[in-house]
């Protein structure tokens, strides 16, 4: 039987080509995006109207199943993988009070704070998440194949990235990172083309970019570790495998970018309960460039260390260029981000919008938006990056 339909869903509402602000009623259409979480799962639902009655006994099974889930089982059964946006929410902004370019003592232990806390929330989704599917073995297949919440595989992956560029010594964690970056940013897409039913292009949000950020994310993370390595080549295989997530991650980022512009063009804005999922574009942008910066700083001192890219009976060093290039992809992206900071900025101004799960979409990006912005700020150096991206 197919339980994708009985799955719990992060309803938002999201407009139809016929309505311009999503306030009527009949041009509404629910799909789980990034709202609020999901209160019961129901398997009392037959997944297809002509469902054979053979199926019915088992049917029946599941949703007595379901009626007996109470308490921390209950807790279980309905927890998604959309809850470890958290963990990117609240571990961007430990990783922000860590590095900005005016920042005090007070500022160090905040952060430190803020980062076990989020090592805490970790833990705690990654354990009910096991539980989940160890418990519930019949949930994983029907959420790979649900339309919105295998889009939030993704936040797994940039979760733990988070904790990973605090604690950077973590090399081995930093390629299981990797995997599951990969993994998400691969499959996922593969499963909208293949598995997911077909919707209109009106149903689309950025949460589309959510597993592909996450190559991206670990290339930034790669960066980070690979400058503190003892081992050069251990820190040049890093470099390598951060340049190629992050060539996975960015193209396929922009794709997704331009799909969500026309849609934004021909049904207009999406409806204030997914209003703020306008500013996920500046997460690929924002941690794109802060990573193709970091990869660039570090080749610069590594690459003559490992005799790296070195041309004979020349003094030019290979990781030099790769520096400056990475300091012009970066400041183009920057760039581009405004643009979409404007569009996210100018929406949100519209009209107000309710508290829900999807708030944790606009603290990320942002986030790594900002991150980019003192990491400019710190390669120039510039005075108006650091305040910019300071205030």
């Amino acid at each position: 039987m197919d339980y994708t339909q009985d799955l719990p869903s992060h309803s938002a509402t999201v407009t139809s080509p016929g309505s311009r602000d999503g306030s009527d009623p009949d041009s509404e259409q629910t799909v789980g995006q990034i709202s609020a979480m999901p209160s019961v799962v129901d398997f009392s639902k037959p997944a297809e109207k002509d469902q054979e009655k053979n199926d019915e006994p088992c049917m029946c099974k599941e949703a007595q199943k379901a009626r007996r889930d109470h308490g921390w089982r209950k807790v279980v059964r309905n927890f998604t993988p959309s809850w470890f946006a958290v963990n990117m929410g609240t571990g961007i902004v430990s990783i922000l009070l860590h590095n900005l370019p005016y920042n005090g003592i007070w500022l160090y232990w905040i952060s430190v704070v803020i980062f076990c806390l989020n090592v805490g929330l970790f833990t705690t989704f990654l354990s009910i998440s096991i539980a989940r599917y160890t418990i519930y073995p019949e949930i994983w297949p029907a959420m790979i194949r649900h339309p919105a919440q295998s889009l939030f595989l993704g936040t797994f992956p940039m979760g733990l990235a988070t904790i990973i560029n605090m604690v950077v010594f973590a090399w081995a964690l930093w390629w299981f990172d990797m995997a599951v970056s990969l993994a998400c940013a691969m499959y996922v897409p593969f499963a909208i083309m293949h598995l997911h039913e077909t919707a209109p292009l009106s149903k689309m949000t950025a949460a589309w970019l959510l597993p592909i950020v996450a190559p991206i994310v670990a290339a930034a993370s790669g960066g980070i570790v690979a400058e503190v390595l003892p081992n050069p080549q251990h820190a040049l295989w890093t470099v390598i495998a951060s340049y190629i997530l992050w060539g996975t991650g960015v193209p396929l980022a922009m794709v997704v970018l331009v799909i969500y512009f026309q849609r934004l063009t021909l049904h207009k804005l999406p409806p204030k309960e997914v209003i703020v999922s306008v500013f996920l574009p500046l997460g690929p942008l924002g941690q794109g460039g802060f990573g193709i910066m970091q990869l660039g700083k570090v080749a610069m001192h590594l690459f003559p260390q490992t005799n790296t890219l070195t041309l004979s009976n020349s003094t030019i060093n290979s990781g030099e260029i790769l520096y400056v290039m990475g300091w012009l992809m970066a400041t183009i992206m920057w760039g581009f981000a405004l643009v979409w900071m404007f569009f996210a900025a100018a929406t949100i101004t519209r009209a107000k919008f309710p508290f829900n799960m999807g708030w944790w979409g606009f603290t990320f990006p942002l986030g790594v938006f900002t991150a980019s912005t003192t990491q400019m700020g710190k390669e120039l150096p510039s005075t108006f990056f650091n305040v910019f991206g300071t205030v």
